[in-house]
Formats: structure tokens, sequence, C-alpha cells
């Protein structure tokens, strides 16, 4: 297992623990990190803290990496069993989609979301 896919397996755990500083730390300060939820994207550590506040006061969220592979790019995919329920309890969404990350300093600079419809098209995934 190469140092980053370390890094984001350990990501994951705190994540799903809600261990944002952790999680951020491992971001560069420049990060770019989609905003899965809302749309759009959000620059730099504060904003992805804010992005996740807003988050986790809406849903619970659980995503679990299944399996790490380095792209030809040379960034890393990682394909994610993502579980969303309400704060009631309700499921929201239960699916598998794809997190691909760049590195720079051994410090994750950019996170891309594939979704399902994407998983069956993406020539990646043969």
């Amino acid at each position: 297992m190469s140092e980053e896919t370390e890094l984001l397996a350990k990501v994951y755990a705190a994540f799903n623990r809600r261990e944002v500083e952790t999680v951020l730390a491992a971001l560069a300060p420049d990060v770019d990190w989609p905003n899965g939820m809302e749309g759009g994207r959000v620059r730099g550590r504060a904003a992805v803290r804010d992005y996740w506040t807003r988050q986790f006061a809406l849903v619970q969220s659980n995503v679990e990496p299944l399996n790490f592979k380095t792209e030809e790019d040379g960034r890393i995919r990682v394909d994610v069993h993502q579980v969303v329920h309400s704060n009631d309890g309700k499921l929201l969404s239960d699916q598998m989609v794809q997190h691909v990350y760049t590195f720079r300093d051994d410090l994750i600079t950019h996170m891309e979301i594939r979704g399902a419809e994407e998983l069956s098209t993406s020539p990646q995934t043969a």
C-alpha cells in the first residue's frame, strides 16, 4: 500500500468518526474540494470545514473505501460505498461512487466525485 493510499484510509476512518480537524490536516491549504451536497466546489481548508459543518447538521453519512487504484495520470481512485441517512434515520442514499484524489507534497490538493451513473460509463473503470 502506498503512502498516499495509507493516508486516504486514515482520512476515511477519521471522516466517519467526524474528526474534521484530522481530515483537514491531510488537505493542502488551497485544497479544491467538491460540494457533493449543494453543488459546485469549495476551496481552502476553512471552506471545506464550513461545508462539512453544514452537511453534518443535515445528514449522517458513512463512506467506506473498498478499493484503491492509481490511475494512469497518477491520481488515486477510490471505489467507495456511500450510505446517507437523514438525522431521523431515514435512508436517503446507498450507492457506489468513486473519489479521485490529486496529491502535492503528501497533501490532498483536489478531490473529484464520480457518481453512480459515471461508474458504468467511465472508460477508466473497465
